[in-house]
């Protein structure tokens, strides 16, 4: 017997409380609107270009970042993105990114800062030094956006061609939810969009479509073994004949994203991070959001099917 954390019998009415959840989800993607017009889109140097120095302290520096915070003043550089990445080896991590107009300009800085660093810090030696010029900044931000929607238009036909067109506005829809909430969600909590978390939506658009096809195969299904149905209230027991399947597959994914987030380092936090609210927020869209769309367009659309087929009797014999 198949295990089933949610009863196979469950009735949760899907169907009656997308209204009052499509409201949520248009107010959350108008604070995230907002918010990215009153906070701004913090982009990291893989997006505007600059430098990365990994530096690795020995222990009896004690370095902090404040210390290395404070060295770095005399180079303009006391609002540098310093982050610690933890004990490896015997020493202390840490990555300083800054902004820098030139490659030469990149290799004149690193010098200059390794010796003030052990000057004032204690002794340090310079791991790794990475420069990304503006104009490639620019044009991986260009391709990024180019990546995403190329990505919702191979999905929007994939869908048209595995079902029917009826079924590809609400999937399309509700990826683009997805993404924008996801986006605006890191937006509020301050996270910085480089290449990881460019990675991150488009795991996020994989995972989504993925979610909602299982939904729509099984609305599929139900639709072909009945020949008379109440298309809404069908849809409902689609969803909670999903649901077990959706719960089981969407929490595991969080979880190892969670682990990412906790104990996976700063560089890899916000991809985790990312990963995790966008599961939720794609197993969300599936039933709130696709699901609504699709009832909406068959009501308009679609071949209804309300009586069922009269069974003609056989003339009685006189």
């Amino acid at each position: 017997m198949p295990f089933e954390l949610i009863k196979h019998d469950t009735h949760i009415d899907f169907v009656g409380q997308s209204r009052i959840a499509i409201w949520i989800s248009v107010a959350l993607l108008v604070i995230s609107l907002v918010a990215c017009f009153t906070r701004g889109v913090k982009l990291g140097l893989d997006f505007t270009g600059g430098v990365e120095l990994q530096l690795r302290f020995a222990p009896e520096a004690a370095a902090d970042e404040g210390k290395i915070r404070s060295a770095l003043g005399p180079f303009g550089l006391e609002t540098a993105d310093i982050v610690r990445i933890g004990d490896q080896t015997g020493g202390t991590d840490f990555l300083v990114r800054f902004q820098a107009e030139s490659a030469g300009e990149k290799g004149e800085l690193a010098d200059q800062i390794r010796e003030a660093l052990t000057k004032d810090v204690g002794p340090v030696s310079l791991e790794r030094v990475d420069f990304v010029g503006p104009k490639v900044g620019a044009e991986l931000r260009e391709r990024g956006l180019e990546a995403l929607g190329i990505s919702i238009i191979a999905l929007l036909i994939y869908i048209a061609f595995r079902f029917t067109p009826i079924f590809a506005p609400g999937a399309i829809v509700a990826q683009a939810h997805d993404i924008l909430l996801t986006a605006g969600l890191m937006v509020l909590l301050g996270r910085e969009f480089d290449l990881t978390m460019l990675a991150a939506l488009l795991a996020i658009l994989g995972y989504s479509i993925n979610d909602k096809i299982v939904v729509y195969d099984r609305i599929r299904e139900n639709m072909a073994l009945h020949t008379t149905y109440d298309f809404p209230h069908m849809v409902n027991d689609s969803l909670n004949q999903t649901l077990s399947r959706t719960v089981l597959t969407g929490g595991t994914a969080i979880f190892s994203s969670l682990a990412l987030f906790f104990f996976g380092g700063p560089v890899i936090a916000s991809f985790g991070l990312a990963m995790a609210t966008g599961i939720i927020v794609g197993t969300y869209s599936s039933m709130y959001i696709a699901t609504p769309i699709l009832l909406w367009l068959h009501k308009r659309y679609g071949k209804q099917e309300e009586q069922k087929p009269v069974r003609k009797e056989k003339p009685a014999r006189s």
